[in-house]
């Protein structure tokens, strides 16, 4: 069995009341702890051979464009302090997670601060660390990698980072989740529900 997750069930579509053949669906909730503590929890329930987490993002730039869909190669840890130099981890804490499954969609890196990020300043700052934002990748990345599942992330970029991201992502969620399930169809990673 294989497990689809997403933070919350609009994020899911259709797949949530009809997964594919072979998964199971789950919601994590919101936010990168919340996520890594529900994720190793059904992973210990219900042992799954890989898990998929589906999403939607903001992008920093121009590099992604609205309602691109990609993989997420990297989950990265990550603050505006530390880009800005005014915050550091200790040399042992580990902030980046690979993913250990290869995916059917363009793979990029994905920055995943503590809360979201809301001006346009802070965007080009975090801009350094990754194309995209996100808030539970690091996570569901770690739970996985700490349980020694097989993970991965497709994400769609709904908004833009800064000042008017929640009115865009409010907007475009719902078509972003819809286009990134069909890419993930047409794409023959999941069947047809």
């Amino acid at each position: 069995m294989d497990l689809l997750l997403a933070a919350f069930p609009p994020e899911l579509g259709p797949l949530r009341d009809a997964p594919p053949r072979g998964w199971e669906t789950a919601c994590t909730g919101v936010g990168a702890l919340t996520a890594a503590a529900t994720t190793a929890r059904l992973i210990a329930e219900r042992r799954p051979e890989r898990v998929v987490f589906l999403g939607t993002c903001g992008r920093y730039d121009d590099r992604l464009g609205l309602f691109d869909c990609l993989w997420a190669s990297e989950a990265i840890a990550t603050s505006l302090e530390e880009v800005w130099g005014e915050a550091y981890r200790p040399e042992i804490e580990r902030t980046r997670w690979a993913a250990s499954l290869a995916g059917p969609l363009p793979g990029h890196r994905v920055a995943v601060p503590p809360a979201i990020t809301r001006t346009a300043k802070a965007a080009r700052a975090l801009a350094a660390v990754a194309p995209a934002e996100h808030l539970e990748l690091t996570g569901v990345y770690a739970a996985c990698a700490a349980a020694g599942v097989t993970f991965g992330g497709a994400l769609v970029v709904v908004n833009d980072v800064g000042p008017d991201a929640q009115v865009q992502w409010k907007a475009n969620h719902a078509e972003g989740s819809a286009r990134l399930i069909e890419a993930l169809r047409r794409l023959g990673f999941i069947e047809g529900a």
